[in-house]
Parts: structure tokens; C-alpha cells; sequence
């Protein structure tokens, strides 16, 4: 069995482009069955999105975990995958009311 906190420390790499895409920051785990959803990691490596503006979350389904060892999650995301922005971004364009 692995604890939350112990996943938390390890680096979760794409295995499409090797890249690094951040630490564990959340888990979307299903209340009826108990059982992890996704994985949810800060794209921006800033601890909880406090301490910059553009914190964006990535978002890792379950399925897409290739495997977890003892220093990284190795996982698959396509290069096209699309993050989520946090925070509320105003229109480019104001409205004419």
C-alpha cells in the first residue's frame, strides 16, 4: 500500500516527450467505489498555485498512469493534451452592452 504523502514527493514524467510535468497536488478519487480517478498535478511547479498567477492543473486519468516507481510516476499524455487553466480569464475582446 502507498500513502498519498509518498506520491506526493515523486516527479510524474510523460513518457510521450519525457518532459517533466510537475508533483502530485491532488487526487480525484471516486466516493462510491473508492477508487483513484485521476491524478491532479500543478503544471506550474508552484506549491498549491500561491505564489504565481498563471498556476494551471493537469489532469491524469487513472488509465494513463504507465507506472508509479520509487522517484517518479511514469505516465502517458499525449503532446496536444490541454490544461486547464485556474484562475477566471476575462474575454480578449470587452463586450458592448
Amino acid at each position: 500500500m502507498i500513502k498519498i504523502s509518498d506520491l506526493q514527493v515523486k516527479d510524474i514524467v510523460n513518457m510521450d516527450n519525457g518532459k517533466r510535468l510537475g508533483q502530485l497536488t491532488d487526487l480525484d478519487i471516486n466516493l462510491s467505489t473508492g477508487q483513484i480517478e485521476a491524478l491532479v498535478i500543478n503544471a506550474s511547479g508552484k506549491m498549491m498555485g500561491l505564489f504565481g498567477r498563471d498556476s494551471e492543473e493537469i489532469i491524469i486519468p487513472w488509465k494513463n498512469i504507465i507506472r508509479i516507481g520509487s522517484d517518479v510516476i511514469l505516465v502517458e499524455v499525449p503532446t496536444t493534451f490541454e490544461r486547464k487553466p485556474l484562475k477566471f480569464e476575462p474575454p480578449s475582446t470587452p463586450r458592448k452592452r
